[in-house]
C-alpha cells in the first residue's frame, strides 16, 4: 500500500472540500487516514481460501451455521462504508470435511477489507466454501446498512440490502434451505 500517495490524495481532498491543511484538527488527518487504509484495506490481494487451510474428518453431516457474524467494508462506488453481518452455513460433504467455525468469519473479514460491491462478497464467500471445502452445500446471507444510501443520494438510513448465494444442496432441496433461513431468522431469547 503507498502510504504516501494516500496522504497526497486525502490533502487534495480536504484542499478540494475548500478546508484549511494548517488548521489543528486536520494536521494529522492525511497521515490517520493512511494509517486506516492499511487496516480497513488488509484484504486487498489476500486470498480468503488461506484461511481455511485446517480441516477436520468428523464424519458430520449435518449442517454447520455461524450467524450474526459482524462485516464492516468500503462500496467501491463511493468508497462509504457499508455495515452488517454475514450468516455463514454449510453442509459438509460425503467424506464429512469441517473446517472450524472461526475460519467461516475469518472467511468474511478477508473478504470484506477490500473495495466492492456486497454482492461480489456473498458470492466470493459463498464461492471460497465450496472450493475449499467440497460440501453438499453453502448458503450465504449478508445484510448490511450503506452509507452510501443513508447519508446521501436518497437518505434512507435504517434501510437494509440483503444478498444471497445459495449453492448445492441449499438450492435443490428446499427443506434444507428453509432450515437454514428458519435458523439465520430464530430469535435468541
Amino acid at each position: 500500500m503507498d502510504k504516501d500517495k494516500i496522504e497526497q490524495g486525502v490533502r487534495l481532498i480536504l484542499e478540494g472540500i475548500g478546508e484549511n491543511l494548517s488548521r489543528e484538527g486536520l494536521k494529522e488527518t492525511p497521515a490517520r487516514v493512511s494509517r486506516m487504509c492499511e487496516e480497513i484495506f488488509c484484504g486487498i490481494n489476500k486470498d480468503p481460501s488461506k484461511v481455511i487451510q485446517i480441516m477436520f474428518s468428523e464424519n458430520h453431516n449435518e449442517m454447520v451455521l455461524v450467524k450474526d457474524i459482524p462485516l464492516y467494508s468500503i462500496c467501491e462506488h463511493h468508497l462509504m462504508p457499508f455495515i452488517g453481518r454475514a450468516h455463514v452455513a454449510y453442509i459438509p460433504g460425503v467424506k464429512g470435511k469441517i473446517t472450524g467455525i472461526s475460519k467461516l468469519a475469518r472467511v468474511v473479514d478477508v473478504v470484506a477489507k477490500r473495495p466492492q460491491v456486497q454482492e461480489r462478497l456473498t458470492t466470493v464467500v459463498a464461492d471460497t466454501l465450496v472450493r475449499m471445502l467440497n460440501p453438499l452445500g453453502v448458503f450465504v446471507v449478508v445484510e448490511a446498512e450503506h452509507l452510501c444510501m443513508s447519508m446521501r443520494g436518497v437518505q434512507k438510513p435504517g434501510a437494509l440490502t440483503i444478498t444471497s448465494a445459495v449453492r448445492g444442496i441449499f438450492l435443490t432441496n428446499d427443506a434444507s434451505r428453509q432450515e437454514a433461513l428458519s435458523l439465520i431468522h430464530a430469535r435468541r431469547d
